[in-house]
């Protein structure tokens, strides 16, 4: 069983997982391990854990072939859902259970497609279940936090190639997210408008950082953003959380994530890249809070190449040396190259 356990000078959690494996500490430069037979492939089903949920063929069977889209939980999750927190105390540091849930979402059952290569219909039934997955977990009052991520290539983390992202649901609020909280709520305290939809009015105006645009999305480099070519997708319509979606929005979530990674492979010939949703936690309906993070608080998806690593100067301060300014790389993605 793992554990969360609190670093009592900044308050960050820190998930203390003792069953990962040693291939799990390769380093990033090797390749991705091709498995024989690859779990996520049709026909092999009985490789994973059973089915939570799939979108497949009309009469085609539960863990068997037929699905488009498939969800089942890591078979090595860092987080499990059976038990109870048990938060306690030993001294002044503050630890609890690996109580969460950590799912694989396997995007298309072919082994040779990236996200890039998916149609727009293909693509809208894995954000059908993104947005499933977060409604059902919701529901644990255990549960304050649902991240969805994807680690595409081996140097962001990705360890089987068969196209995938994953969901683990958190019984804390993570730091990051307590972050843009935080500064979000500062600024509508002050001038009672969400920072997300002016910066978005902002960027739509001025079009220096903007890559593309449809109905009811925006994609553009983030003016501040940390890493070269750092792309974000995010609603024009205020929402604080991913749900509550028409057809017609996520068909255009679906068409403009594509363009953006698709502009991504044709300027940087397929980088290894994460990319990971931020919504709202999961707070009360009657909770103050709650009512103040649906006002200031904008759901958005953060694409990030990596390109370079992390270093010293980065872990130590916080900071992040970018070496493109987001303006030259917004102008090199618009034309992809």
């Amino acid at each position: 069983m793992s554990e969360l356990r609190r670093d009592p000078i900044t308050g960050r959690w820190v998930i203390i997982s003792g069953d990962r494996r040693k291939e799990d500490f390769r380093s990033a430069g090797e390749a991705l391990e091709e498995m024989d037979p690859c779990p996520f492939c049709p026909g092999n089903e009985e490789l994973t854990p059973p089915e939570i949920i799939a979108y497949r063929e009309e009469g085609s069977k539960p863990d068997k072939p037929g699905w488009w889209t498939r969800v089942f939980a890591n078979k090595f999750p860092v987080l499990r859902i059976e038990g109870d927190l048990n938060r306690r105390g030993i001294g002044l540091f503050d630890l609890m259970d690996g109580i969460g849930a950590h799912e694989i979402i396997v995007e298309t059952p072919d082994h040779t497609r990236s996200l890039v290569d998916l149609g727009d219909h293909e693509l809208e039934k894995v954000f059908w279940a993104y947005r499933d997955r977060i409604l059902d977990l919701r529901k644990d009052p255990r549960m304050k936090y649902v991240l969805i991520f994807k680690n595409h290539g081996r140097a962001a983390g990705a360890r089987v190639p068969h196209a995938h992202s994953q969901l683990i649901a958190l019984p804390v609020i993570p730091k990051a997210v307590q972050e843009e909280l935080a500064g979000a709520g500062d600024y509508f305290r002050l001038k009672e408008r969400c920072i997300f939809c002016d910066i978005n009015r902002q960027e739509l105006e001025l079009q220096e950082r903007l890559l593309l645009e449809n109905k009811n999305f925006l994609a553009y480099v983030p003016f501040a953003a940390r890493f070269p070519f750092e792309i974000w997708v995010i609603p024009k319509q205020h929402r604080s959380c991913f749900t509550g979606f028409t057809k017609e929005e996520m068909m255009d979530l679906a068409r403009i994530l594509r363009g953006a990674l698709v502009r991504l492979s044709l300027t940087l010939g397929n980088p290894p890249f994460n990319y990971l949703l931020h919504g709202s936690p999961y707070l009360p309906a009657t909770d103050k809070e709650a009512q103040r993070v649906e006002a200031s608080y904008h759901w958005h998806l953060e694409i990030m190449p990596r390109l370079l690593r992390v270093a010293g100067f980065e872990w130590g301060t916080g900071f992040y040396i970018n070496p493109v300014s987001p303006e030259k790389a917004a102008v090199q993605l618009r034309l992809g190259v």
